[in-house]
C-alpha cells in the first residue's frame, strides 16, 4: 500500500462519497471513504463545470474506483470511475445518510479502516436488496462501534438486564431504563425481530453513539425525527 504521506499517487481506490461541498467557484472537496486509506477529503477541481470529468459522478452510495495524490490533508482528486451500481429507495436513503454521517463524525481523516469499508459496503448491499432497513442499521451500529473500538463489553449477558453506563453495559436490577439481555444477544447475534426488540436495540445503540458523539445531535436524525412527526 502507498504511504500518502509521501505525496505519490494512488490509482484504482475503491471508495464512496460520504458528502461534498463547494470550493472555489467551480470545484468541490468530497469526503471520500476509502478501502485502504479510511476517510479522506480530495478536491475535486472544476467538478461543477458543465464539463467536467466528474459531473453526475461524485454521489453518494456508488461504488467507485478513484485515483488521488497529494502530502497535505486534502488530496487531489485525478480520476473516478463507477465501479458497480447500488440502487435505494427513496424509503433508505435516509438511513444511508445517517451511516454516512456516522462514518464522517466517527472516524479520523487518514485512519486506515479496511473493515469499516467492508462493514458499510455489506450494509448499502442489504439495503438495496431490499432488507428491513431499521434491522440493517441496528447491525450496523454494533459492527461499526466495535470496530472502532467502542462495542459492547464481551461477555455472554447471562443476567436478565443490563444498562448502559460510560460507554459499556452493566448489570441492572430491573427492566426500568435498561436492556433485555435477550435483545443484546440477538443484536450481536444477528438474529434481532423487527418491532419491540428492534425499537429496543435502537434505544440501545442510541446511547452508545451519543455517548461517543459526546451528546453532540447528528443532522439525518434530526431530520428523521421531523419527518416522523409530520406522519403522525
Amino acid at each position: 500500500m502507498t504511504d500518502i504521506r509521501s505525496g505519490e499517487r494512488v490509482a484504482g481506490q475503491p471508495a464512496f462519497v460520504l458528502h461534498t461541498y463547494p470550493w472555489r467557484e467551480t470545484s468541490l472537496i468530497v469526503e471520500a471513504l476509502t478501502r485502504d486509506y479510511g476517510r479522506l477529503a480530495l478536491v475535486a477541481k472544476g467538478a461543477k463545470r458543465p464539463m467536467s470529468q466528474y459531473r453526475g459522478m461524485l454521489n453518494c452510495f456508488c461504488p467507485l474506483m478513484i485515483s488521488f495524490y497529494g502530502k497535505n490533508e486534502i488530496k487531489t482528486l485525478t480520476r473516478c470511475e463507477w465501479h458497480g451500481a447500488l440502487p435505494l429507495e427513496d424509503k433508505v436513503l435516509l438511513s444511508a445518510f445517517y451511516i454516512n454521517e456516522l462514518i464522517v463524525r466517527l472516524v479520523a481523516r487518514g485512519d486506515p479502516v479496511p473493515k469499516v469499508f467492508d462493514c458499510y459496503y455489506k450494509t448499502l448491499k442489504k439495503l438495496a436488496s431490499g432488507a428491513n432497513h431499521y434491522i440493517e442499521l441496528r447491525y450496523f451500529e454494533v459492527e461499526f462501534l466495535q470496530l472502532l473500538g467502542y462495542g459492547m463489553n464481551a461477555h455472554s449477558y447471562e443476567a436478565p438486564y443490563y444498562r448502559f453506563s460510560r460507554g459499556e453495559l452493566i448489570q441492572a436490577d430491573s427492566f426500568e431504563e435498561a436492556f433485555r439481555s435477550s435483545t443484546i444477544r440477538a443484536l450481536l447475534n444477528g438474529t434481532l425481530e423487527p418491532g419491540e426488540q428492534e425499537q429496543e436495540a435502537r434505544r440501545m445503540t442510541r446511547e452508545f453513539i451519543e455517548y461517543y458523539l459526546e451528546q453532540k445531535p447528528m443532522n439525518t436524525r434530526r431530520i428523521i425525527n421531523e419527518l416522523q412527526k409530520l406522519k403522525s
